[in-house]
């Protein structure tokens, strides 16, 4: 098997996979696609973003990425193994690699592909890349406590339920409670299931 392959109708093996998503570097091409996605009020209900974004405000988020990728943070595009489409965005931010934690956020961008797998596939394959890659030990995150459909999806993943951050958020004319989870590296090498690095290109 080769890592890259040339010619017609060749594979490449991903370095960051999952069963049906590939985890790739943001482009610079990739920023309208970004806007689109997070100019989406229902999408946005699901992040701190509290208005619409520029192309001209992502073009400078997008220039702090890339000063920022390996060292404090990383950031992912998730793409469909079967048609190489985006559908979402993937990361670890606040790395910190004295206490080997890092928070987590996901954005499954394409709303057709919600409640689909790709989130929990997605995740699935950053924690490989987290404890397998990064040697981290332990990675969180925060959830809208009404948000039953990603908390669902971060069980599936193996993460746990850790304390309230009570009126945590203030949106929509109201405050909002704010759940922590968080995974550590034992409970993830616990779980049975096929890592990143043990699928081979002709899946």
């Amino acid at each position: 098997m080769t890592d890259v392959a040339s010619g017609t109708g060749s594979k490449i093996r991903h370095q960051i996979r999952g069963e049906r998503v590939y985890l790739r570097p943001a482009e610079r091409d990739d920023i309208p696609l970004f806007v689109h996605w997070l100019n989406d009020a229902e999408t946005a209900s699901y992040l701190s973003m509290r208005a619409p974004m520029s192309i001209a405000a992502e073009q400078e988020w997008y220039d702090k990425l890339l000063v920022d990728q390996g060292k404090s943070r990383w950031h992912f595009v998730m793409c469909r193994l079967d048609s190489g489409q985006a559908i979402g965005t993937i990361g670890l931010f606040e790395l910190d690699q004295v206490n080997g934690s890092a928070g987590m956020g996901i954005v499954v961008g394409e709303k057709t592909l919600w409640g689909k797998g790709y989130g929990t596939d997605s995740l699935n394959a950053l924690l490989d890349f987290a404890f397998g890659e990064l040697r981290l030990e332990r990675v969180w995150l925060e959830v809208n406590d009404d948000n039953l459909r990603g908390k669902r999806s971060y069980e599936k993943c193996g993460f746990k339920f850790e304390g309230t951050q009570r009126h945590a958020m203030y949106r929509d004319g109201r405050y909002r409670d704010i759940d922590v989870m968080s995974i550590l590296r034992d409970e993830w090498s616990a779980l049975i299931r096929r890592r990143s690095w043990e699928y081979e290109s002709s899946d």
